[in-house]
């Protein structure tokens, strides 16, 4: 039986959402609600749509009314956690009652359908025996919780990997490199110097202290002593950090220029 179809559509918070069908041919039957242990639903999680266990129930001798509850996990869920460990099979069953609680059990089919599988009629609690397979479970579970995520190991042999440790980096290079170049330059006559400071002001007014030493092929220091006796160094836009010849040394590039094309 179905209340809801999917010719239908209802509004959430202005939105028009598609509505789904809700099946509830199954909706009177008794479920039992069960709380089990963390590593009991994992088990049963890698072993969907299997026989998961068995679960017995007896008359209770000791209160009578009252039955015993236990659960055995099926051999075909047992998971094998290693050094010859499993998790244990036998487990006791704490039954409880839902009181005046009304609680029911939905699932969702990939379509979005959703089916009521039943009304939870008693909540119960699996819990294990202490058993020597239990309690070798917590000392495993208690050891790797303890256990560090970082651990340091000796290596018996070079490891393999494409990365390979480098005495130099690049940029490094690069610097010593340029500082070899410029400390191979020859500082020529002042003389000299001022020809060449003068020749690069006729193609340009303003210059940068870099294309400068590029264009003089001076030390850095040395040329900087010679730019400050005849340029001006610029602090403000809009030729912030770039040098010009002072007013009294422009025309004598102009001059200079003027002397060369004559001859």
């Amino acid at each position: 039986a179905e209340f809801l179809t999917n010719t239908h559509h209802t509004y959430m918070s202005g939105k028009k959402v598609k509505a789904r069908s809700l099946d509830v041919e199954s909706a009177g039957r008794g479920v039992w609600l069960l709380k089990v242990p963390k590593y009991l639903s994992e088990a049963w999680s890698s072993h969907a749509y299997e026989d998961l266990g068995c679960m017995t129930i007896t008359s209770s001798s000791k209160q009578p009314g009252k039955p015993d509850v236990s659960f055995t996990v099926s051999e075909t869920v047992v998971t094998d956690l290693g050094e010859g460990m499993t998790i244990p099979r036998k487990h006791k069953v704490l039954v409880q009652g839902v009181q005046s609680q009304c609680i029911c059990v939905f699932s969702e089919a990939a379509s979005g359908d959703v089916c009521a599988e039943g009304k939870v009629a008693q909540r119960a609690e699996i819990q294990p025996i202490a058993t020597k397979a239990y309690l070798d479970l917590k000392k495993k579970q208690i050891e790797d919780a303890g256990r560090p995520k970082h651990q340091v190991q000796q290596l018996k042999e070079m490891p393999r990997s494409t990365y390979k440790p480098v005495s130099d980096h690049k940029t490094n290079i690069e610097y010593e490199n340029q500082k070899k170049e410029e400390g191979k330059r020859i500082r020529e006559d002042r003389e000299v110097v001022l020809d060449l400071i003068f020749t690069a002001f006729q193609q340009h007014q303003y210059y940068n202290f870099k294309d400068l030493v590029m264009k003089t092929k001076q030390p850095p220091v040395y040329l900087k002593q010679i730019l400050q006796e005849v340029c001006n160094y610029n602090t403000k836009n809009p030729h912030k950090n770039m040098w010009e010849l002072k007013p009294e040394y422009q025309s004598y590039s102009k001059s200079s220029s003027q002397t060369k094309d004559e001859s």
